[in-house]
């Protein structure tokens, strides 16, 4: 019988509480934010993503990130990264005691206008002495990279443009590159190509490649899949499935992690995380949301106990 070449483990990084909150149209209030966070590290998670200390004008989901790190309970196996914009949100992240952060740009130049209001060589400019003051600090920091397989107002993306992205926020001191289908158009075929450039022409590790999907047209779990057959070992999710983009018309949750995990376990590829225990998270964060969540997983799990 042939054999895939998978990996033994994944890491799987938790974007819920940033990437997932920052999009609901419902307040969600502090102190459930906070529970829902412990929630997800109790389920075994390595990589909560805490919060983002962006302006609360810009996004007043998330107008609470001090309050939120200063009140969450951190687990010594868990790291609660945080995304910063600015100087400025850098400085409060410190404040807060953050040992971990990230940053964000795309590889269209249309959708970081439309984001950040910048050009793709202006945010990268930004991004600069938030990095240093990172180095400075011992602070770990991981780059986002945005529309990498296809963008809201350009159509199809350049995957040399992704890798111009990519080399510039290594070359400022990134750790670890997060290549995102931020409108999930995604096919496999696509992830081969994109990882082939990256890892063969670029020389960048595969060991700083993470991938992270949203299941707009149900792909996500096949990229991954993909993604893994390539060498990858990082995945992003989000818990119920939590997410979206307001600049990306249209754009669903990112992958569930429920359903990642689900697949992962049955493959048996060991991620470390309690299955039951993030549906526990989705079952707490659920009732304050205005829609219910997406994971086909825990769809399933809700339909098994009626």
């Amino acid at each position: 019988m042939m054999k895939l070449a998978l990996p033994q483990a994944v890491r799987v990084v938790e974007v819920g509480p940033r990437d997932g909150l920052q999009n609901e149209k419902v307040h969600i209030p502090t102190e459930q934010k906070i529970r829902f966070i412990e929630l997800l590290a109790e389920a075994g998670l390595p990589v909560v993503e805490a919060t983002s200390f962006v302006s609360p004008r810009a996004i007043p989901q998330l107008g609470d990130a001090g309050v939120v790190m200063a009140g969450l309970k951190r687990l010594s196996g868990t790291d609660y990264p945080v995304l910063v914009p600015n100087v400025k949100g850098m400085e409060r992240a410190l404040q807060a005691g953050v040992r971990s952060i990230a940053v964000f740009t795309a590889a269209s130049e249309s959708f970081t206008r439309h984001n950040i209001n910048a050009s793709i060589a202006q945010s990268l400019e930004n991004f600069r002495p938030v990095l240093e003051m990172a180095q400075r600090e011992g602070i770990a920091a991981r780059g986002y990279i945005s529309t990498v397989f296809g963008c809201p107002y350009e159509g199809a993306v350049n995957p040399r443009k992704v890798l111009e992205v990519a080399r510039a926020l290594l070359d400022m001191g990134v750790g670890e590159l997060s290549l995102g289908d931020t409108i999930g158009v995604a096919t496999p075929n696509q992830v081969v190509e994109v990882l082939d450039l990256l890892c063969g022409e670029g020389q960048i590790e595969m060991a700083r490649l993470a991938v992270h999907f949203h299941d707009t047209r149900g792909t996500a779990l096949a990229n991954v899949l993909m993604a893994l057959q390539m060498g990858v070992r990082t995945v992003d999710a989000a818990a119920g499935g939590l997410g979206g983009c307001p600049y990306a018309p249209g754009a669903s949750g990112n992958l569930a992690t429920e359903d990642l995990v689900y697949m992962l376990n049955g493959m048996g590829i060991a991620t470390g995380v309690d299955l039951e225990k993030v549906v526990a998270a989705t079952r707490f964060i659920a009732p304050l949301l205005d829609h219910a969540p997406a994971s086909k997983y825990y769809q399933a799990w809700q339909a098994s106990c009626m």
